[in-house]
């Protein structure tokens, strides 16, 4: 067999959990809930479920106290990050020593551009590798471009192997709802029901230009592109810059006084200018959310004037931001966050 350009992705099984049950093998087999402090009587949410625990229902993202009403046996633990980092580093070396090229998507996950004539074979060699050094298990997808990579690693898990390419896509995908692309959300995923076009066949054939009238030209266009597989084919070692640094906080009681909200996104604002005199990099923009009870969450951004590593100008336009809410409601988390320039 002759050898072939690859692109595979791969996803370590249950990340934050695993590495907690590693530090603690008395909880193998256990449903295990890992966020924030790890008190469900607090207004914190799932970082992370073991597979025991999501048979329960619980989700990354679910409120804690949710995670103890659906399975009231589980162990909660707080969430460690730099753990996560130093296990995620070890995982990441131990890939740059195959003959591939890593570009690191988080602590969780990357994908490997590779040529190799039997691309199972070194998805296999992937995962005895990391097993073997890491004792984590973790899933390959295998793709001739990105998207069809990543969304193999779902078919994978938990600790396989699945190659998605434009040879069997249609049979795999076609009949399935449209969030099941990468990219298309459940929002996105029921305005496409709305018009008619709930799985990925209906939006592979779908007019681009009825797509463009009804989610720009931009948008609309691309989520069929998706629809037919369509994916960046280019994988690179550089390093990740981000885009942004934003905190956020959830407030055990609600916040309803002005002053309370002022102060907090003000020290908000102070830790995210901390954050982005570290990076070195001047920010253009400053966002501001704001969760208000029950649970609608809005976000509102600020064009600087200016590029600037200010703290006192960040907190200005975080508080300016602030001005632009509706303050009718209690407010139960704000976050601010900054923005590089994306150019």
């Amino acid at each position: 067999m002759s050898e072939t350009d690859w692109i595979l992705h791969v996803d370590l099984d249950q990340f934050i959990a695993a590495v907690e049950v590693a530090r603690r093998p008395e909880l193998r087999g256990l449903p295990v809930v890992v966020g924030g402090t790890g008190d469900p009587t607090k207004r914190e949410v799932v970082a992370t479920a073991s597979y025991e625990a999501r048979e329960f229902g619980i989700q990354s993202g679910m409120p804690l106290k949710l995670a103890a009403k659906r399975c009231p046996n589980a162990v909660f633990l707080p969430s460690d990050p730099p753990a996560y980092d130093e296990v995620s580093a070890r995982v990441m070396d131990i890939l740059r020593g195959l003959p591939v090229i890593v570009e690191v998507l988080g602590w969780d996950e990357a994908f490997l551009g590779a040529r190799t004539a039997d691309p199972e074979a070194l998805a296999a060699e992937i995962r005895q590798a990391v097993l073997a050094g890491t004792g984590l298990s973790c899933s390959v997808g295998i793709g001739d471009n990105k998207l069809r990579a990543k969304l193999a690693t779902g078919f994978a898990k938990p600790a396989g192997i699945y190659r998605l390419t434009s040879g069997n896509w249609e049979t795999v995908m076609a009949r399935l709802p449209t969030d099941a692309l990468w990219g298309i959300g459940r929002k996105t995923a029921k305005k496409l029901t709305e018009i008619g076009l709930d799985t990925v066949e209906k939006l592979a054939a779908a007019d681009p230009g009825e797509l463009a009238k009804r989610f720009g030209p931009t948008m609309g266009p691309w989520y069929r592109a998706l629809a037919h597989g369509a994916g960046d084919t280019t994988v690179t070692d550089t390093p990740y810059v981000p885009r942004s640094h934003s905190r956020e906080t959830t407030f055990e009681h609600d916040l309803v006084e002005r002053a309370d909200l002022d102060a907090q996104v003000t020290a908000l604002a102070r830790r995210v200018a901390a954050d982005v005199l570290a990076d070195g990099r001047p920010v253009v923009r400053v966002a501001v959310k704001v969760r208000f009870a029950p649970f609608l969450t809005q976000t509102r951004s600020l064009t600087l004037p200016a590029p600037t590593s200010d703290s006192g100008e960040l907190e200005r336009a975080a508080l300016a931001v602030l001005d632009r809410f509706e303050h009718t409601r209690p407010v139960r988390l704000l976050g601010v966050r900054a923005e590089f320039d994306r150019s």
